[in-house]
């Protein structure tokens, strides 16, 4: 096994030779010195990392067994803390929704875990993506839907949690088919149960879970969407946005997102390919 110190010194000098190259620093400084401080207080500016985790995506976060954050988006913060010379403060939320209108208010934060979409880059800024995952749609077992481009019809329900990425994609591609809202992904769940919308859609990951379990409901085969699961940040801070760009790529390339995937108990997971 590889010496993870000497790793992290590696790929320590290959950020800062990437960014380097996008933003000079002026020859009188010493940019052994002064990079690491300066990024540290545009991308952590209380001196702390404020890590938003949405525990709505099982996929990317998890509960540990201590309750702290655990799963690839947690590791990431850590790594980036780490890497920053600065602690790493969680701020926990229950969906992907409550983490963009967190910005700016009382539980702001500094990273966060959050599919792209056009929409939420409005207002805050997406790093390339570090984990693609599909949307897709459950049905119950005798339902008349069979693929996905059935589901799009008048008299179709579709349970969605709300301002989840799946919930602003169908919002933009729906014609004749109605969303019906919960607040989270796993209400959402409870709502297709209970209140009997035709189709309920999600992470692929967890609805394969809940139907190897329940014989009553189905998968339909393939995905209506590709999430693409990224590192948002405010928009304000260019040098830290180019400072973890380069960072998601290392992470990708280097192995650690697959490893922290795998650790997670989610190896379906894959890995977003390198940025273009």
């Amino acid at each position: 096994m590889p010496d993870r110190r000497l790793y992290r010194v590696e790929a320590g000098l290959r950020l800062l030779a990437v960014f380097s190259l996008l933003m000079p620093i002026p020859k009188d400084i010493a940019v052994a010195q002064d990079l690491p401080s300066r990024l540290a207080r545009e991308i952590a500016p209380t001196g702390s990392l404020r890590a938003a985790i949405n525990f709505g995506n099982p996929v990317l976060a998890q509960r540990g067994a201590d309750g702290t954050p655990a799963g690839v988006s947690a590791d990431l913060a850590r790594e980036l803390g780490h890497r920053l010379g600065v602690p790493v403060g969680f701020e926990t939320f229950d969906t992907a929704g409550a983490v963009v209108e967190a910005l700016g208010g009382p539980r702001t934060w500094d990273v966060a875990f959050l599919a792209i979409d056009p929409h939420r880059a409005q207002t805050i800024a997406f790093s390339p993506p570090y984990v693609i995952i599909e949307g897709a749609y459950m049905v119950r077992e005798g339902s008349p839907l069979t693929r996905n481009d059935q589901v799009d019809h008048p008299g179709i329900r579709i349970a969605v949690g709300r301002n989840t990425a799946y919930d602003l994609y169908l919002g933009r591609r729906l014609e004749r088919a109605e969303r019906v809202y919960a607040p989270t992904s796993a209400d959402a769940l409870a709502l297709f149960l209970r209140e009997g919308p035709e189709v309920l859609a999600s992470v692929r990951q967890p609805l394969e879970a809940y139907a190897r379990e329940h014989k009553d409901v189905r998968i339909l085969p393939g995905r209506f969407m590709v999430i693409e699961q990224a590192v948002a940040t405010p928009k304000d801070r260019p040098a830290g946005r180019a400072y973890i760009r380069a960072f998601v790529e290392e992470m990708k390339a280097s192995g650690f997102v697959a490893e922290a995937l795998d650790r997670s108990g989610q190896p379906d997971a894959v890995v977003a390919p390198a940025a273009r």
